[in-house]
């Protein structure tokens, strides 16, 4: 049993909770791999939203909020950190919720999708196709789903479909805590934030704006002043630790 008066309480039971969703088929075991790298750039941001995080947040919600068919695309490890904070998100956008795995198998599918399900996610299921450009199994996902969409979210990293979804037109709204990650660079907005700080600010943020706010977002949005500040502020941790 972890004590709650450890100081990496919140981290070692995320970690807990991810080893036990590997046993139950949510989790891939690599995706324990992604889950620490994420959590190592996190030190660096101080475990917070920083200020240029939270504009990226406001921006992904105005795209979200004036998307003609948004998807938010959930993987196995979004599912487990944050399944219900993926349906506060649907409630609060609109969008829909596609399951869209690298290790993919219709038995995982069907847990991840159950398990959104079950937090209150309506989840647009069905058969799927090999749509995507891509060459392994994130190329199958739904005709009217995420093939269609002219906004997708991607919670966690994911390069070379974010590559490919920005090829196919479509923007891109990634939340990944490396801002040198191909999927950082790819993105139309980058959130470099943890995913549990991140979805609730999203969901705020498209339940608050106003449509004068939504457009002065979309208009001044630059993806390298986000990503550049976050890499300030990284290095700005670092170097005043070293002090």
């Amino acid at each position: 049993m972890i004590p709650p008066d450890h100081p990496r309480y919140r981290s070692l039971v995320t970690r807990e909770h991810l080893a036990e969703s590997v046993k139950n088929g949510i989790v891939s075991m690599e995706g324990l791999t992604a889950h620490g790298r994420g959590e190592a750039f996190d030190y660096f941001l101080g475990e917070r939203t920083t200020a240029s995080a939270l504009i990226a947040e406001r921006t992904a919600a105005a795209f979200l909020m004036t998307a003609r068919h948004p998807v938010i695309s959930v993987n196995g490890n979004a599912a487990a950190l944050a399944a219900r904070g993926i349906a506060d998100l649907q409630e609060a956008s609109g969008a829909i919720v596609e399951v869209n795995l690298f290790h993919r198998t219709e038995e995982r599918v069907r847990r991840i999708e159950n398990l959104l399900r079950d937090a209150g996610a309506d989840v647009f299921s069905g058969p799927a196709e090999r749509l995507l450009p891509l060459s392994h199994d994130r190329a199958w996902c739904r005709r009217e789903g995420m093939f269609s969409a002219d906004v997708v979210l991607v919670p966690l990293e994911d390069g070379d479909r974010c590559e490919a979804l920005v090829k196919m037109g479509k923007t891109v709204l990634a939340i990944d805590l490396n801002p040198l990650s191909r999927t950082a660079r790819a993105a139309t907005v980058t959130v470099v934030d943890e995913l549990t700080r991140a979805l609730p600010n999203i969901t705020r943020a498209c339940r608050d704006l106003t449509g004068e706010e939504r457009g002065r977002l979309l208009q001044s949005l630059d993806n390298h002043y986000l990503l550049s500040e976050a890499i300030r502020e990284m290095t700005g941790r670092l170097s005043r630790a070293l002090d």
